[in-house]
C-alpha cells in the first residue's frame, strides 16, 4: 500500500494551556485527629478511593477502622494515609416555615466557581455532593422547561440535610451558576432564572435520509452532519471540563446530566468520549444521565408538532423504524457515560424529579481511603486498584477499579517520545489537550480499490505559546493507524512537519491553524481510524478516533454513483505544500483527485467561507454511459444551488457540462466547479449539488451546510 502525504496552512483561532511541571515528592502521611475531620496534604501523587462496604442484605457496614482495610495498586500494598467515613442521610428535610422576614429576604448571592478543597482538611465532611449539569444545547424548549421543573421540585421537596448541590449550565460554554450549597432559596432562585430557550435550536436532529425523513415541502433536506460532529464533541468536552473542575475535591460526587440525548453521526470522535469518561473516573465523579424528553411514544405517522413522512414510508414501517433508531442512538452515548463512570442512565420516564432522587439514594455512605502511590513514574499508564477487608469479614466492596497516571513531557528523551506516540495509538486513555477536526473522504481509483484522503485540522494556539516563549521552530508529530473489521492493520502514518515561528509578533501564530493531509488506498469495507498529533515544545497531544465506511460502488444501482464531495476555499501550488515535491512521485500526483493542474485542493473541514473567497467543489462521477456518437465522451450536467434556512433559493449556477473521462481513474468523470461568493449574503445555507447523466438517465444530488461570513 502506498501512502501520500501533503501539508497545508489555513487561518483559525484557538486557546492554549500551560506546560505541565513535575510534581513535588509526596508529603509525609497525615495523621487522623481526635475529631472526625481528616487532615491531609494535597498532592498530585495522592490517590483517593471511595469504598462502599455493604453486607449481604445491601446495608452499609459502619464502624470499620483504617486497620481493617488493605489497598493494593497493581498488586503492591499501599499505606493508607487518609481515612474517613462519610455517613450520608437519605431522609428529606421539610422546608422550614417561612416568616414575613424570610419572604422579604433576598436569596444569598451564589459563588460562580467551584471552590477547591481547603488546605489541610476535607471541606465537605459527611456531605453528598451533587452537580446539576443542564445541557441546554441538546434540549429543545420543552425539555429545558421539564428539566428546570424537576430540579426545582427536587430542591423544594427531596433535598436532605447532607445534600450539597452545585449548578452548571452548558450552552456554548460551561457556566458555573452556583458552587456547592444547601440553601434552598439560592438554588431555587438560580433554577428559576435559567435562560429557557437559549441554544434550543441546536437540539434539532440532522435530517440526512431522503426516504425516511420528514416531508417539509422543500425540494431538499438540510444535511447538518458536519456541524453535528463538532457539536457532539463539544458536549463531551464540556463534561470532561466539568470533571476537571471537580477533580480537586476528593469526596465522591454525582453529576446529574440533563439532556435530550447526544446524537451521533457515525464518524464522531470516540477519543473524546473515552477522555470524558476517564476524566470523570479520575475525579471520583459518577454521571447520572437524565433524558429530559421523558416517555416518548411518537406515532408512526409523526407527531402533531412535526411534518409527516415522505413517500410510502408511513405505510411500510420505514419511517417508524427510523424514528426508534434515532432515539435509541441518541440515548446510547448517555448510557455509556453513566455505565462507565459508575452512574446510571434514566430513560422513558416523566418523573424526572424521582430520577434525581434515585441518583441521590445511590450515593450511599462510604469510606474515603487515600494513599500516596509508591509508583512515582509519570508514565500515563493505567494502574489497577484493589481494596480488601482484613480477616474473614463477609462484605461487598464497591470502588473504582483504577486510574491513569499523569505524564510529564519535559523529562522524556527521544526514544521515550517515540514510544509515547506508539502507546497513545493503543492506549485506552486518549489525550484531548490538542483539539482536532478530522474529515475522511473516498474516490474510486480501480474496480476494487479506493483512494481515501484524510484531512486533519489543528489549532495554532500552542504555536503561539511556543512563540511567546522565544522558540524559533516547533514541530508537529503525526501517528495514525487504520484497522479493518478483523482488527488487522491496513494502513499506517508516522510523519512530522516543522513550523517556523514569528517571534516578532507571537499573536500572529495564534491566528493560524495547520491542516495535515494524508492519503490511503483501501478496499471497500468498514474501518476504524485513530490519529495522534503532538506539538513538540509543549508536549500537548490530541487524539481522534473514528469509524468510517468505504462503499462498494461496483454494483449496479438506480442512482448515479458519486465520490465524496470536497468543499474547499483554497488551492495552492503543489511545490508550496511542505514536503510534497520530495514525497510524491509523478504517478501518485496524477492519481490523486485532490491535485488538479499541479495545484493542491485543501478541503475546508468546517465549511465556513468568506465573501472574498471562491468556493471550489470537486468530485468524481462514476459509470456514466458513453455518447453513442463518441464512445470516449460522456454527457454529465452539474448544477448547484444555495438555499436559506427557510428554503428560499439564494444562489443558482449551471447546468455545467462535464464530458471527459479521467486519465488515471477508470470510468470516472472529474468535476470541478468554482463559485465566487462575493454576491452571496452572509448567513447559513444549504448547498445542493445536482448531477445528471443524460445518456444513462440517472441522477444524484448531495447536500451540505455552508456558512458565509
Amino acid at each position: 500500500m502506498r501512502i501520500a502525504v501533503l501539508f497545508a496552512f489555513i487561518a483559525a483561532v484557538a486557546g492554549s494551556r500551560q506546560i505541565p511541571q513535575a510534581p513535588p515528592p509526596p508529603p509525609p502521611p497525615a495523621q487522623t485527629p481526635a475529631d472526625s475531620t481528616t487532615l491531609y496534604k494535597a498532592s498530585s501523587n495522592l490517590v483517593i478511593v471511595d469504598a462502599v462496604v455493604t453486607d449481604k442484605s445491601g446495608k452499609p457496614i459502619k464502624g470499620l477502622k483504617q486497620s481493617d482495610f488493605t489497598v493494593l495498586e497493581d498488586g503492591k500494598p499501599q499505606k493508607v494515609s487518609v481515612f474517613e467515613y462519610q455517613e450520608l442521610s437519605t431522609e428529606p428535610v421539610p422546608p422550614p416555615k417561612l416568616t414575613l422576614a424570610d419572604e422579604l429576604k433576598l436569596p444569598e448571592a451564589p459563588k460562580t466557581s467551584i471552590s477547591p478543597e481547603q488546605p489541610g482538611e476535607l471541606q465537605y465532611h459527611d456531605k453528598r455532593l451533587m452537580i446539576f449539569f443542564l445541557d441546554f444545547s441538546s434540549m429543545g424548549m420543552n425539555e429545558q422547561l421539564r428539566a428546570q421543573e424537576a430540579a426545582i421540585n427536587y430542591v423544594n421537596k427531596f433535598i436532605t440535610k447532607d445534600d450539597m448541590v452545585a449548578i452548571m449550565l452548558y450552552t456554548s460554554a460551561i457556566q458555573v451558576l452556583s458552587d456547592f450549597t444547601n440553601n434552598r432559596d439560592t438554588l431555587s432562585s438560580i433554577l428559576k432564572s435559567l435562560p429557557i430557550g437559549e441554544m434550543s435550536e441546536l437540539a434539532g436532529l440532522a435530517d440526512t435520509d431522503t426516504d425516511n425523513g420528514e416531508d417539509t415541502g422543500a425540494a431538499f433536506v438540510a444535511d447538518e452532519t458536519e456541524f453535528n460532529i463538532f457539536n457532539t464533541d463539544q458536549k463531551l468536552a464540556a463534561i470532561e471540563q466539568a470533571a476537571r473542575m471537580l477533580n480537586n475535591l476528593p469526596e465522591k460526587k454525582a453529576l446529574i446530566y440533563f439532556s435530550a440525548g447526544v446524537n451521533k453521526t457515525g464518524i464522531d470522535n470516540q477519543a473524546q468520549l473515552e477522555a470524558s469518561v476517564n476524566a470523570a473516573a479520575k475525579a471520583n465523579l459518577a454521571i447520572y444521565a437524565v433524558d429530559a424528553r421523558g416517555l416518548m411514544a411518537d406515532p408512526p405517522g409523526a407527531a402533531a408538532s412535526s411534518a409527516g413522512p415522505r413517500g410510502t414510508t408511513a405505510y411500510n414501517g420505514g419511517f417508524y423504524n427510523n424514528q426508534r433508531a434515532t432515539i435509541n442512538d441518541s440515548q446510547e452515548t448517555l448510557y455509556t457515560l453513566a455505565a462507565d463512570t459508575g452512574g446510571k442512565a434514566y430513560f422513558d420516564s416523566n418523573d424526572l424529579a424521582g430520577e434525581i432522587v434515585q441518583a441521590q439514594q445511590a450515593m450511599r455512605s462510604y469510606y474515603l481511603l487515600g494513599y500516596y502511590s509508591t509508583n512515582q513514574a509519570l508514565d500515563g499508564k493505567y494502574r489497577r486498584i484493589s481494596v480488601k477487608l482484613n480477616g474473614k469479614m463477609a462484605a461487598k466492596i464497591d470502588h473504582r477499579p483504577g486510574y491513569y497516571a499523569d505524564k510529564v513531557w519535559g523529562k522524556l528523551n527521544g526514544q521515550e517520545k517515540e514510544q509515547q506516540l506508539k502507546e497513545a495509538l493503543s492506549a485506552g486513555n486518549p489525550v484531548t489537550d490538542l483539539p482536532l477536526a478530522l474529515q475522511i473522504d473516498y474516490f474510486r481509483i480501480s474496480a476494487s480499490s479506493y483512494f481515501v484522503p484524510v484531512s486533519i485540522k489543528i489549532p495554532g494556539s500552542v504555536v503561539a505559546l511556543a512563540a511567546k516563549g522565544g522558540a524559533a521552530v516547533t514541530q508537529f508529530d503525526f501517528a495514525g493507524q487504520i484497522q479493518d473489521e478483523q482488527h488487522a492493520v491496513v494502513g499506517n502514518v508516522r510523519d512530522f512537519i516543522k513550523i517556523r515561528l514569528d517571534q516578532g509578533d507571537a499573536t500572529k501564530a495564534g491566528h493560524k491553524s495547520f491542516q495535515y493531509d494524508a492519503g490511503f488506498t483501501l478496499e471497500p469495507g468498514k474501518y476504524r481510524m485513530k490519529f495522534v498529533v503532538r506539538e513538540n515544545l509543549t508536549g500537548k497531544m490530541g487524539t481522534f478516533d473514528a469509524r468510517f465506511t468505504v462503499p462498494d460502488l461496483s454494483a449496479d444501482t438506480a442512482g448515479l454513483k458519486l465520490s465524496s464531495i470536497i468543499w474547499s476555499n483554497q488551492r495552492e501550488p503543489l511545490q508550496a505544500a511542505v514536503g510534497a515535491a520530495e514525497k510524491l512521485s509523478n504517478k501518485e500526483v496524477s492519481a490523486n483527485p485532490l491535485i488538479v493542474d499541479n495545484q493542491k485542493i485543501v478541503p475546508n473541514i468546517t465549511h465556513v467561507f468568506r465573501r472574498d473567497q471562491n468556493l471550489y467543489v470537486t468530485f468524481d462521477v462514476y459509470d456514466s454511459l458513453p455518447d453513442p456518437a463518441a464512445p470516449k465522451s460522456r454527457r454529465v450536467k452539474v448544477s448547484m444551488s444555495l438555499f436559506t434556512a427557510k428554503g428560499a433559493k439564494a444562489f443558482d449556477i449551471g447546468p455545467i457540462g462535464a464530458t471527459q473521462l479521467g486519465s488515471t481513474r477508470p470510468e470516472a468523470v472529474p468535476v470541478q466547479v468554482q463559485v465566487p461568493l462575493k454576491d452571496v449574503k452572509p448567513g447559513r445555507y444549504t448547498c445542493q449539488i445536482n448531477v445528471v447523466d443524460e445518456f444513462g438517465r440517472k441522477f444524484a444530488f448531495r447536500r451540505a451546510p455552508l456558512i458565509v461570513l
